[in-house]
């Protein structure tokens, strides 16, 4: 039975919630039930902070009050946010398991672990769902029966994979689902890089094969794949298939030259994950290390800061993290030790694989020296971590300094509009924290109303709208830099008096000197511009902000432009959507056949109909109405 089905039946307080500036009185905690099940802590605006899960809710709950502020500062403030704790019970531990990732997934709580180190790094990409399937990089995961590898850190070893592929199996290169049928093949055949399926130049079961070889590389099952190629090698010479045994000799020969760099680091033909785990202070530094038939195929390593829960609870968030993302689940976890719901967690990657594995916390050997190499991982992770932070406290101390800011610069934002001619204004607003991009903060604003360039009045709307009193949350930033001269600067700077922050945001302009083709700062109350020398850090950081704002206001600004060149005169016609538009060009096969057609041959279009197929006649022909 599932969790949504049990959930929607009458139970005895299957939720329980309280109000106030502190959820955690006597009164809730006994009405909380010694039950399995998730907890969602909110704020006073209803939002979702923190979602947990535990084998007796009443304990865990409990547990809250006993917070060392020293030991969980995050913790800490958590607490000091909540105003409301939610209960939902669940029958077994597993199923609250299963409830609590679905919820991290949904809403994202702001305090929950999150391993967001892939958001755009690569994976390759087979299309096992084609006739003829592809292999090639993508950035993007969807549901069409593909198998997707990765995400791979370095997108320089993903190429380097990608191309021992492509030279060892050849397969079909160009784009699209199906392949158009061609009496001669292409280029790529002519090179022996395609075996040309569109000129009927290989059978299925034989590009199949090489598919099915593609997929053993990706997987990591390498020497696997060196007996079958070399058993397949004897088969086609004692066929007298020569040419055969050559090409798969060939295969062969490079396979055991690819062999040869890998690091091999076990005997075993086992698949595994090794995870290296090390905290220090508030930082928590994890490095992953995917080892495959006994050779280190890859590593993702992950920096969290301050999390919620012991050692234990946080690798067994981490754990579900990483294999949430539909990471392909090996023969056995090395830990470092023991995690939290040890039993649930093991069936619940069990289900993902589709059969068993082991979760081993090794103790001597062969797996405790990989335990070693990925600690090592790990603590480099924090230690990269810390020469950053130190990086960006000089450099932020010299930003405080250079352009005489009353106050740390924490947290940067930089203000870019884009426009031609006044038309498809954007503005664009990017944010940097730490010194780092701060993506989530990125925001978008359309403008409305305007038909000439006036980058003034532009600029005035979307910071009046950026600074508006109506948002009490908003963060302000400690610098806010504009991508302009002196005249921007002086726009933004009576907004700023508008709104009366003037004491509160610093405020930065930056421009292009035409003469020197130098860039240039400019400070409210300085006539002529800050002396900075041209290599300077400062200036180079103040560059790298700027022109990330203007990147970010041009990708809006090419969507804009490219959905008006695609924007069809059906758009303008009542009753046609996307979906109806794109059934009339696919059925008609173009605007003009659309505008020539009698009602009859609309009214034939699937989802027209009579009705709608005489108002776009009428529509198209006005001279004829009545």
């Amino acid at each position: 039975m599932s969790i949504q089905e049990r959930n929607n039946r009458p139970a005895p307080n299957p939720k329980n919630s309280t109000t106030g500036t502190g959820p955690l009185t006597a009164g809730f905690l006994r009405s909380v039930p010694n039950h399995p099940g998730v907890y969602l802590m909110k704020n006073r605006q209803g939002q979702i902070l923190y979602v947990g899960k535990a084998k007796d809710l009443r304990k865990r709950v409990s547990s809250y009050q006993r917070v060392n502020p020293k030991v969980s500062p995050k913790t800490v403030l958590l607490l000091h946010k909540v105003t409301a704790i939610e209960t939902i019970m669940t029958r077994t531990e597993k199923e609250a398991f299963i409830l609590e990732a679905s919820l991290i997934k949904k809403h994202r709580p702001r305090f929950n672990i999150e391993l967001k180190d892939d958001k755009s790094y690569p994976r390759i990409k087979v299309t096992l769902g084609e006739e003829w399937p592809r292999v090639y990089m993508t950035r993007r995961r969807i549901r069409d029966g593909s198998r997707y590898f990765g995400p791979y850190s370095s997108a320089g070893a993903m190429r380097n994979t990608l191309g021992i592929i492509n030279r060892l199996f050849p397969l079909r290169r160009c784009r699209g689902r199906n392949i158009k049928k061609r009496a001669r093949p292409c280029l790529n055949y002519q090179m022996g890089r395609c075996l040309a399926p569109c000129s009927g130049m290989v059978e299925k079961e034989q590009y199949r094969q090489m598919v099915s070889n593609v997929l053993m590389i990706l997987e990591g099952r390498n020497r696997q794949l060196r007996t079958q190629l070399e058993a397949e090698m004897q088969r086609a010479s004692a066929a007298l298939e020569f040419e055969k045994a050559a090409l798969v000799r060939d295969q062969l020969q490079a396979l055991v030259k690819t062999l040869e760099k890998q690091v091999v680091v076990s005997n075993l033909d086992r698949d595994q994950d090794v995870f290296g785990y090390v905290r220090k202070g508030a930082g928590v530094g994890i490095a992953v290390m995917n080892v495959r038939q006994g050779m280190v195929c890859g590593q993702q390593v992950f920096f969290l800061l301050d999390p919620i829960g012991n050692d234990n609870e946080v690798l067994g968030e981490v754990l579900r993290q990483y294999y949430t993302r539909e990471q392909s689940v090996p023969d056995e976890l090395l830990l470092p030790f023991q995690v939290a719901d040890h039993v649930s967690l093991v069936e619940w990657l069990g289900d993902i694989r589709g059969r068993g594995l082991q979760l081993r916390v090794p103790k001597r050997g062969a797996g405790l020296k990989l335990l070693h190499m990925a600690a090592a991982n790990a603590k480099q992770v924090l230690a990269d971590q810390q020469n950053r932070e130190r990086s960006w406290q000089e450099l932020g101390r010299n930003l405080q300094s250079k352009l005489h800011l009353g106050s740390f610069p924490a947290r940067v934002e930089c203000l870019d509009i884009s426009n031609i001619g006044g038309k498809q204004p954007v503005g664009s607003l990017v944010c940097f924290m730490g010194g780092e991009k701060a993506p989530k903060e990125y925001r978008h604003y359309s403008i409305s109303g305007a038909h000439e360039p006036d980058d003034y009045r532009m600029m005035t709307e979307v910071l009046s709208r950026r600074f508006s009193t109506d948002d009490k949350g908003a963060v302000l930033p400690d610098l806010l830099v504009i991508d302009g001269g002196k005249g921007h600067l002086n726009v933004a700077w009576d907004v700023l008096k508008e709104k009366g922050l003037q004491e509160q945001v610093e405020l930065v302009s930056i421009a292009k000197d035409k003469e020197n083709k130098t860039d240039k700062i400019y400070r409210p109350g300085r006539k002529n511009p800050l002396s900075l020398v041209r290599h300077s850090p400062v200036l180079f950081f103040m560059m790298q902000v700027r022109d990330e704002a203007h990147r970010f206001g041009i990708s809006l600004h090419r969507r804009l432009r490219r959905k008006s060149a695609l924007a069809s005169e059906l758009d303008t016609v009542p009753g046609i959507g996307p979906s109806r538009r794109k059934m009339l060009l696919k059925t008609l096969g173009s605007l003009a056949k659309v505008k020539k057609a009698e009602p009859r041959e609309l009214a034939a279009v699937p989802g027209i109909g009579t009705e709608l197929a005489e108002q776009i006649w009428d529509f198209f022909h006005p001279e004829r109405k009545g």
